[in-house]
């Protein structure tokens, strides 16, 4: 019965899998990977550099690895208000080994005046898509009454490629207006050819829309800013091809806490969706030169639809990263000094 139950919801991962076919993966704590988010968010912070670490982990009981990492590090230039960084994303998923690997540099730069900032950013870089085609299982692999026949090997033809390579490229822009912060992104703009089949299958775009408003619910005016408490609703709205996902909540923010409850919905365009609860803790080491290391951890529960956290246990996020200043760039002058930026929003 087990043995079953696995492959009844293994089934329906795969079938979901088949609908969301060259989609993106998207993070549940898309505030604590801001690179991946949208380039322009590049440079965005208050320090000189940057480095965020998150890793997802979906449908933890499924078996076969839904696995997700993104690494980034970007460093601030002031006289830009931008920066330059660099990402690495990797995703893993199905019994078969099927990877991805991306590698790409960012460029942003912003302009504004004491009343807003707009950040442009660009990204350009490589991909790498594999699959393992010993690890997949055909029908003449299977005795109808004993199931798998193990050491068995199918007759069906290889694929033409393993591994493909190919150049991908985005864009993103942001805007931060007193207590609104608005931005969208595109990745695989020139919607490279992923397929291992010889015949055409161009990367759809994808297409990230995102804004935040940060309310003041201290008594207190006169309160240091560091020391009030706020309120921060968000939507995310995320479209690729034909699939298409919202994900909106709210933080609560107060010193170096961070706590968050949020509903993405189905990215198939189907009933259901999940419940995404995150905790999120700022640890300064050195308040005043601005290093501090952040730990968040989120989990999503399924909220309806066929798949439920009985048969999948839900996914999991786990995001660090570390800000810190350069001793040889102090006293350097900062564009839109004292202006609040988008990293407020988080």
């Amino acid at each position: 019965m087990v043995r079953i139950r696995h492959f009844v919801v293994l089934t329906a991962v795969m079938l979901s899998s088949l609908q969301l076919q060259a989609q993106d993966h998207m993070y549940s704590q898309f505030f604590n990977s801001p690179v991946y988010l949208n380039p322009a968010l590049n440079g965005q912070f208050n320090s000189d550099l940057r480095m965020n670490l998150i890793y997802r982990n979906q449908y933890t009981s499924v078996p076969g690895s839904l696995t997700y990492v993104s690494a980034s590090i970007d460093y601030n230039i002031p006289q830009f208000g931008g920066g330059v960084g660099l990402i690495f994303t990797r995703a893993s998923e199905g019994l078969a080994y099927l990877y991805k690997n991306n590698i790409a540099g960012i460029y942003s730069y912003s302009v504004g005046s004491d009343d807003f900032v707009l950040s442009f950013g660009l990204q350009a870089g490589f991909t790498n898509r594999s699959i393992n085609f010993s690890k997949l299982v055909f029908g003449d692999q299977i005795d109808p009454s004993l199931g798998y026949i193990p050491g068995s090997v199918s007759s069906a033809d290889p694929l033409p490629f393993n591994s493909k390579f190919f150049f991908d490229s985005g864009a993103g822009i942001n805007l931060t207006a007193a207590n609104f912060n608005l931005g969208g992104a595109m990745q695989h703009i020139n919607r490279p050819n992923e397929s291992f089949t010889g015949v055409t299958a161009k990367l759809p775009v994808r297409t990230t829309l995102h804004a935040s408003y940060r309310l003041n619910i201290s008594n207190d005016d006169n309160m240091d800013e560091d020391d009030r408490s706020y309120i921060i609703p968000s939507v995310v709205f995320y479209k690729q091809a034909n699939v298409q996902s919202v994900s909106a909540g709210m933080q609560y923010k107060r010193r170096s806490v961070n706590a968050g409850l949020w509903y993405r919905s189905n990215g198939s365009g189907g009933s259901g969706g999940s419940v995404v609860l995150s905790l999120i803790f700022d640890i300064f080491i050195n308040k005043e030169g601005g290093e501090k290391v952040r730990m968040g951890i989120s989990h999503d529960v399924p909220a309806g639809g066929g798949l439920n956290y009985g048969n999948t246990s839900g996914s999991t996020e786990a995001s660090v990263g570390y800000e810190t200043t350069l001793p040889n760039r102090a006293g350097e002058k900062r564009k839109f000094d004292g202006l609040r930026r988008s990293y407020d929003f988080y």
